[in-house]
């Protein structure tokens, strides 16, 4: 279970289980994306992840992804304890206090009925949807 309280993120022991198979799954995929992408590529040339790669996704490739989400943050995180931002600087505290209570599957899905629901808008990335779908509307949750 994917446990977001206060400014840390933390996956839970079950989960950490299926990380492991789910980390090999993303090491070939990193290997593929650098075997694909050698060279030196600017911000425009590398590939959004959309709502196009996320329905033809399998469910473990979609929670590699969001796993590697929130690996990203929490580095952004372990970086801010020695330099704290305000909160206008840094997308942590809304992204933390946005997905209090969700879990890696409970995002999953959501992102899943999104998407099945909204089919003329999978050219959206999945980023964007998360946060506009799922992080905007915690926000206003009290807590």
């Amino acid at each position: 279970m994917l446990v977001v309280t206060g400014h840390s993120l933390s996956v839970h022991a079950e989960e950490r289980m299926m990380a492991k198979d789910l980390w090999r799954c993303v090491a070939l995929m990193t290997c593929a994306c650098l075997l694909l992408f050698t060279g030196v590529a600017s911000a425009d040339e590398v590939p959004m992840v959309t709502g196009e790669h996320w329905v033809k996704s399998s469910d473990e490739l979609k929670k590699a992804y969001l796993i590697g989400v929130v690996n990203v943050l929490q580095v952004e995180h372990a970086y801010e304890v020695t330099t704290p931002p305000n909160d206008a600087q840094s997308l942590v505290p809304r992204l933390a206090k946005g997905l209090k209570g969700q879990t890696l599957d409970s995002v999953r899905e959501r992102l899943n009925r999104w998407y099945a629901a909204h089919p003329d808008q999978l050219k959206r990335p999945v980023l964007e949807t998360i946060w506009f779908e799922i992080v905007v509307p915690g926000l206003s949750k009290p807590g």
